[in-house]
């Protein structure tokens, strides 16, 4: 719903910035502004201020920035009209309507809610019937405490078709109102409406705000669907809501992450464990509605799947549909239980501190990637590995923010390194170990200035001849994916260029040139393709001969690799001193191996 801009600035007018804020941040006033902790990250001295005069709130430290209305959406998870009708409250303002429609179909909307909550209540009636006795063993029998099945208000769809809508068309509820809120259905040969729900545990399904929208139902004994949800109405868009909502949008603030599991039983067996900030999808693949919804509670909401390959697709599904939206700070991890076990079973067997313990080792979404695509294959040969990196540069390349993006890039690029040094570790042909004793630069570069203007300077360099010698991108690339430029924007640059080799090697340099500009890099290649540095690198020049730029080129990997071989090896040995297992001597063996271009010591 779209709110008239002159009501959103009489809400903001009527309602002091730190008014809604001083009941969740501790504020201590200062001339005319306010200042405290930020909400928003962890501090110990306030960077946080709010502004009356100026009608908005700043942090400092983490760049939160917002009004009224923003710091209500962000501390409280709500939508923006869930947020706006919230502050109208505080406020004694009315709600506008945008005409007499819209005015109408609220109160449908409001009477159809009305008749959901009727419909909830009915539900748990007959659970504590004698016809109930089945189901509330059914709950029972999975542990379940009375105080739970009253906390969560499940209830019990009775057989004998017609009985929902008897019983409440004898409450004044109409069969329009029925069949509107996905109670009855018409069968599609005529007749009378026959109840949606019947012979099934029911597990009511809420906003965010805990008003029921909707039911989920578990059969009871054999038959088919074992699980059902009610039909999208006005009210209820499954891919919208989250199982348990309410409930886990409180506890997440608290515990400051979200538990999203596969199924209604799971959340309940969770929370009635102490853990309260879980939530389930309703039957479908985690959305990107609901990951946003989720993004709104918790920086990284943790996805428990189970252990069997259905587990492990939906695991896949979800880290794919994440990957077009995340943004810095926002992602998800993944923890994936044992073979054979649930949420409900495992905390069952081991308690809430045994799952707590399981949630410390959740892997962060591009590792989930990496692992799927790689599992236990080997990579030995050029065809699979040039494979693998395919499928991997097609994940990263989903990521629409750049900055996302380039550290999936570095973080690919590392266990790429590694695993490939692993499954062969000597590799011959452009690979510049061969070249150990050549050291950089050659003798047009000089070595004037400090390291790090000199490293710079080198880095221009590299990119100055790939970019002007296009053609010796591809032979090279495996060799310029293992550097990493200490220059940031020019590392992105060199990460942009292999993306292009990869899905267009026979790109020109024109045309390469081109797409750098179309990415937004003309500043910083201005800086590289520039005649002072041709001046101190003529291999470098568009017209120097591809023989200088290839011999260059292979110079500085050389270069690049024994520095990197170099750090890394100091690693490896601190990690053996610090830590004397086989692992660690294998790898520090591995490295010197690699040094010295031989096969053993």
């Amino acid at each position: 719903m779209a709110f008239p801009p002159q009501f959103l600035d009489q809400l903001r007018d009527r309602i002091a910035v730190s008014e809604v804020i001083a009941p969740k941040v501790r504020l201590t006033r200062r001339g005319r502004e306010s200042t405290g902790l930020c909400p928003f990250h962890n501090e110990k001295t306030p960077s946080f201020t709010a502004n009356d005069d100026k009608g908005f709130y700043h942090c400092f430290g983490c760049g939160a920035h917002g009004d009224i209305i923003s710091f209500v959406m962000e501390t409280e998870g709500l939508s923006f009209p869930e947020a706006v009708e919230k502050l109208a409250g505080v406020a004694g303002l009315a709600v506008p309507q945008e005409s007499p429609q819209e005015r109408e179909r609220a109160a449908e909307r409001k009477t159809l809610q009305q008749v959901m909550e009727t419909t909830c209540a009915w539900f748990e009636n007959q659970l504590a019937q004698p016809g109930g006795r089945e189901a509330l063993d059914y709950l029972r029998r999975r542990g379940f405490t009375d105080s739970t099945i009253g906390e969560f208000r499940l209830g019990y769809a009775p057989d004998g078709r017609g009985r929902l809508g008897q019983a409440l068309e004898a409450r004044n509820v109409t069969r329009e109102q029925l069949i509107e809120g996905g109670l009855v259905k018409r069968p599609e040969g005529g007749g009378e409406p026959r109840d949606y729900f019947f012979n099934r545990v029911v597990f009511p399904i809420t906003d965010r705000r805990g008003q029921v929208i909707a039911f989920g139902g578990r059969i009871l004994g054999e038959g088919q669907p074992k699980y059902l949800n009610s039909p999208e109405t006005s009210l209820f868009h499954k891919g919208r809501v989250l199982y348990n909502w309410a409930m886990a949008r409180e506890a997440a603030r608290a515990a400051d992450t979200i538990i999203v599991v596969e199924g209604y039983t799971d959340v309940i067996a969770l929370a009635q464990a102490g853990l309260r900030h879980c939530v389930a999808p309703l039957g479908t693949a985690l959305t990107e509605e609901q990951m946003l919804a989720l993004w709104r509670m918790v920086d990284e909401p943790v996805l428990c799947f189970d252990g069997d390959n259905a587990g492990q697709r939906a695991a896949f599904r979800a880290a794919e549909r994440a990957l077009p939206l995340l943004q810095p700070g926002k992602s998800l991890r993944f923890v994936t239980l044992p073979a054979g076990e649930d949420p409900d079973s495992l905390v069952s067997a081991r308690g809430r501190d045994g799952f707590q313990e399981l949630l410390t080792k959740a892997r962060p979404l591009v590792d989930v990637i990496w692992a799927l695509e790689t599992g236990s294959q080997k990579f030995a040969t050029p065809e699979q590995r040039a494979a693998l990196e395919k499928k991997l540069n097609e994940h990263v390349s989903k990521v629409a923010d750049r900055g996302v993006q380039y550290h999936y890039q570095q973080r690919i690029r590392e266990h790429l390194r590694t695993l490939f040094r692993r499954d062969q570790p000597a590799r011959g042909g452009f690979r510049p170990g061969n070249n150990k004793d050549r050291r950089l630069p050659p003798a047009n570069l000089g070595l004037r200035g400090d390291l790090g203007a000199l490293r710079e300077r080198q880095e221009r360099v590299l990119l100055s001849i790939i970019i002007n010698h296009s053609e010796l991108v591809h032979s090279a690339a495996e060799q310029l994916s293992d550097i990493t430029l200490t220059n940031t924007e020019l590392d992105r640059i060199l990460r942009e260029i292999l993306n292009v080799a990869v899905d267009k090697p026979d790109l020109d340099s024109r045309a390469l040139q081109r797409h750098l500009q179309q990415c937004g890099y003309q500043k910083p290649l201005a800086a590289v393709l520039n005649a002072n540095i041709y001046r101190q690198a003529l291999f470098a020049a568009p017209e120097a001969t591809a023989e200088d730029a290839a011999r260059a080129l292979t110079d500085i990997i050389a270069w690049h690799r024994g520095h990197r071989l170099k750090v890394d090896r100091a690693t490896a040995k601190q990690d053996l001193a610090d830590d004397m297992t086989s692992e660690n001597t294998e790898r520090h063996l591995e490295i010197v191996r690699e040094q010295t271009g031989t096969g053993g010591l």
